[in-house]
C-alpha cells in the first residue's frame, strides 16, 4: 500500500450557467401597440384586454405597466396610430394650395389604393370602435368630413359647379369606404384591368373632353 495516497477528489465549483442568447427581452411600448392593434383589426377594441395581450406575448402585467400607466394609455396609442398612418396623409393634403384639380385627385385616391401606410381594416376598426364613444365618433366623422372636402376641392379644380362637386365627391369617398366594408377581394390584375372605367366614370366628362361635354344639370333642363 502507498504512503501516499492520492486526495480525494472533491466537487469542483459548479460554473453559472451563461445566459440564454434567445432570453426575452422587455418588450418595447410599440411591441405592445402592435398587438393591440392586431387584436383590434380582428375582434375589436372589447377584446383589446391586459390579461389577454400578456398571455399572448407570454409576459406579466408587469411589462405591461413598465410602458402604460393604463389600458385608456393603451387604447391612446392605438388612436395615435390610426392618426399618423390613416389621417396625417390628409391633413397634409389641407395645407396645399394652387392644386391641379385631376393630380389632386389621383393623389387622395393613391393614399387608399397603395396602403403605404395607409391601413383599411385599421380605418374600419377605428370607425367600428366609434359607436361606443361619442367623441371617437366626432373624431371619426371629423375625418370622413375632410376626407369628402379634399375631394370636393379636387372636383371644383377641375371645373364641375358645387353641388355636383359634392356628389361626385360623396359618390366617390362611400365606393372607397363601401368596399372596406364589404372586405372586397380581388385580383390586382383585375383591379388594375378596371381601373381607367372606374376613372371615366367617378371623372366625369369635364376631364374626358374638358368644356366639351354636357352637364348633367344642362341636360336635365333641356339647355343641351
Amino acid at each position: 500500500m502507498k504512503a501516499d495516497s492520492a486526495p480525494a477528489r472533491g466537487k469542483r465549483p459548479s460554473k453559472a450557467a451563461p445566459r440564454s442568447k434567445t432570453a426575452r427581452q422587455t418588450l418595447s411600448r410599440d411591441a405592445w401597440i402592435a398587438a393591440a392593434r392586431k387584436v383590434l383589426e380582428k375582434r375589436g377594441i372589447a377584446e383589446v384586454k391586459i390579461d389577454r395581450l400578456s398571455k399572448q406575448l407570454k409576459v406579466t402585467r408587469g411589462s405591461f405597466y413598465f410602458h402604460f400607466a393604463s389600458l385608456d394609455d393603451l387604447r391612446g396609442g392605438l388612436l395615435q396610430e390610426w392618426r399618423n398612418i390613416n389621417c396625417a396623409p390628409f391633413w397634409a393634403m389641407r395645407e396645399m394650395h394652387d392644386i391641379d384639380g385631376l393630380q389632386f385627385f389621383t393623389d387622395i385616391v393613391h393614399v387608399w389604393v397603395d396602403e403605404a401606410p395607409f391601413s383599411p381594416l385599421l380605418d374600419l376598426a377605428i370607425r367600428d370602435w366609434s359607436r361606443t364613444s361619442r367623441k371617437l365618433a366626432q373624431e371619426v366623422k371629423d375625418m370622413d368630413d375632410l376626407r369628402i372636402a379634399l375631394l370636393i376641392r379636387s372636383f371644383r379644380a377641375m371645373g364641375y359647379p358645387p353641388d355636383e362637386s359634392l356628389v361626385r365627391a360623396r359618390i366617390t369617398y362611400f365606393h372607397q369606404i363601401g368596399q372596406y366594408a364589404l372586405s372586397f377581394k380581388e385580383d390586382p390584375a383585375v383591379r388594375r384591368s378596371y381601373q381607367p372605367l372606374f376613372g371615366e366614370v367617378l371623372l366625369g366628362p369635364l376631364v374626358q373632353e374638358p368644356g366639351t361635354a354636357p352637364r348633367p344639370t344642362e341636360i336635365r333642363s333641356g339647355r343641351r
